[in-house]
């Protein structure tokens, strides 16, 4: 992601209406969670986000992926990784980072719901009528579409 609109990916989701139950993924419907306002609330989503990833070792280029879902500014991007390897999140080295999670991942049955709604998803863009949200000890990330969802926390 670049911080502007690049337009939907191949991975765009193909939404059928279901609201996608598959993984256990539990569907709500209440108004969407206010997204992170301040710096420190948007870098600590992140770092919940980068501490939940299933992938043991990534390209730099995957994991500021991620992190845009939450912010595209760059200075606050450079933060969040040097506060990940700070913190012991993660290790970056030669354009890889390898995570040192100790067996943290989304739980997709308890910390992924869904919303029905008219929504952009936050990582393609793409418009999406069940939106997927990550709830995270510092707050709610999404709406995503099925697929994005999934990439997002590494399930694929």
């Amino acid at each position: 992601m670049t911080g502007e609109d690049d337009g939907p990916s191949d991975d765009v989701p193909s939404d059928d209406g279901t609201g996608t139950a598959d993984d256990g993924i539990q569907s709500i419907d209440e108004g969407t969670a206010a997204a992170p306002t301040t710096r420190e609330e948007r870098r600590e989503l992140a770092l919940d986000l980068l501490a939940h990833l299933e992938d043991d070792e990534l390209p730099l280029s995957a994991v500021v992926d991620r992190v845009e879902t939450v912010t595209t500014d760059p200075s606050l991007v450079r933060e969040i990784l040097d506060a990940a390897e700070l913190r012991g999140i993660i290790d970056r080295e030669n354009g890889r980072v390898r995570t040192r999670r100790g067996g943290t991942f989304v739980r997709f049955e308890s910390q992924v719901v869904t919303r029905e709604g008219e929504f952009d998803c936050r990582r393609c863009g793409a418009s999406i009528s069940t939106g997927h949200f990550v709830r995270f000890d510092a707050g709610e990330l999404g709406p995503f579409g099925s697929a994005c969802v999934r990439k997002v926390t590494g399930r694929e």
